[in-house]
């Protein structure tokens, strides 16, 4: 889960990071306030998860309250990178800044490790410098049982090569980041820039997190960091019901058991949509090994809440799945929703093979509900499914 720049500060703040004050309003009028509470000057940061904020306007100073309600007015609502801004933040003014760094921790997935990486070219693409200019990006691996203390920092400062005057402040903000990373159960932890002002302060004045969602579990107070503004309705439903699923942009619903299957799946039915008016799939859904018929039902019933979806192509090979469990769970959805009043056009191919394949077609069989139609083998159903999304456009 990504998070909102204004997050990451807080969680900067949290663990000791050296942050500016800042507030998240969203409103225009509240952009006062909150100005007013900082001395009368400010920046007015649009908050949205993607870089490029001040090239596209959604990064202004504003010289007294007045101005800070006109640069929120302005910023609230705008588009950047097809990024809607709901909210921003207004933040203390930085003083006068002598040099701009960088600094982060993130998972190194290839190394199996944990890898910190800074340099002093701050304040700009860290991938262009990368690309351009590697020898100014040191990358130093983390073991993640000794973690990072001032001697491991003071490390990672010296293979940066920062200048002497800042080492030993750059080092310590490495300690409080590394705090944050390992606390929050973080993917990425980034600081840019990381300032060196002319007073001699050491400032984290932009950041970006990334938090594991696997660790959800040990982190209740990360719910509540969740963008419900921007969450799509049927992902939000759909991660209530613990389903793994993904919306996307076609029409063909899939569902099946296991993300390899469901991977082909998608493959398949955007190869058969070719021959069918392009149709594509409508979204990701795996329900896993071991699903139960309610969990069936309850995917089925957010895939045919998508106004999106034409169709149904329910792809499932039996082994810990039994294919009579999810035949149950058809036959279930389809009742409980006809049950509710709502009506269900949405016609489902289904394809069932392996650990009772044949008990599972029976119950469908025996059902015979109109929508249901099975077919066999799997590039059969594709086709089929496709056949009948592109029937209904």
């Amino acid at each position: 889960m990504d998070l909102f720049e204004y997050q990451a500060r807080d969680l900067f703040a949290k663990h000791g990071v050296p942050v500016l004050a800042g507030e998240v309003i969203d409103t225009p009028e509240a952009a006062r306030e909150a100005t007013e509470k900082l001395g009368g000057k400010s920046v007015v940061k649009a908050q949205v998860k993607v870089g490029g904020r001040g090239k596209a306007g959604g990064v202004k100073l504003a010289a007294d309250p007045d101005e800070a309600v006109a640069r929120a007015t302005d910023i609230l609502g705008m588009d950047i990178k097809g990024h809607t801004v709901h909210k921003v933040m207004i933040a203390e003014l930085s003083p006068e800044i002598e040099a701009e760094y960088y600094v982060s921790y993130l998972l190194d997935r290839t190394n199996r490790t944990f890898l910190a990486m800074a340099s002093v070219q701050g304040g700009m693409d860290i991938e262009e410098v990368a690309e351009k200019t590697p020898e100014a990006l040191a990358k130093v691996p983390v073991n993640a049982v000794d973690g990072v203390d001032i001697a491991k920092a003071r490390e990672i400062v010296a293979q940066a090569k920062f200048p002497a005057d800042v080492a030993e402040g750059v080092a310590e903000a490495l300690v409080t980041l590394w705090d944050t990373f390992v606390a929050e159960d973080a993917l990425l932890v980034e600081v840019n820039p990381l300032v060196k002002t002319k007073d001699g302060r050491i400032l984290a004045l932009d950041g970006k997190v990334s938090l594991d969602e696997n660790a959800d579990f040990r982190q209740p107070d990360h719910e509540a960091l969740e963008d419900k503004d921007a969450a799509n309705p049927l992902e939000a439903a759909a991660k209530a019901k613990n389903l793994n699923y993904v919306k996307l942009d076609g029409e063909v619903g899939i569902i099946g058991n296991g993300a390899g299957l469901v991977m082909s799946t998608l493959d398949v039915v955007a190869y058969a949509g070719e021959n069918h008016g392009n149709v594509k799939p409508a979204n990701f859904l795996d329900i896993g090994g071991g699903a139960s018929a309610e969990v069936m039902a309850n995917g089925l019933e957010i895939i045919l809440g998508d106004p999106d979806v034409r169709s149904v192509f329910v792809n499932v090979f039996g082994g810990i799945t039994a294919c009579d469990e999810v035949a149950n769970g058809i036959v279930q959805a389809l009742a409980l929703l006809e049950s509710k009043g709502e009506k269900v056009e949405k016609p489902l191919v289904v394809r069932l093979d392996g650990n009772n394949a044949e008990l599972g077609r029976k119950i469908l069989s025996d059902a015979n509900h109109p929508l249901v139609q099975r077919v066999d083998t799997m590039d059969g159903a594709a086709d089929k499914a496709a056949e009948l999304a592109a029937a209904a456009k």
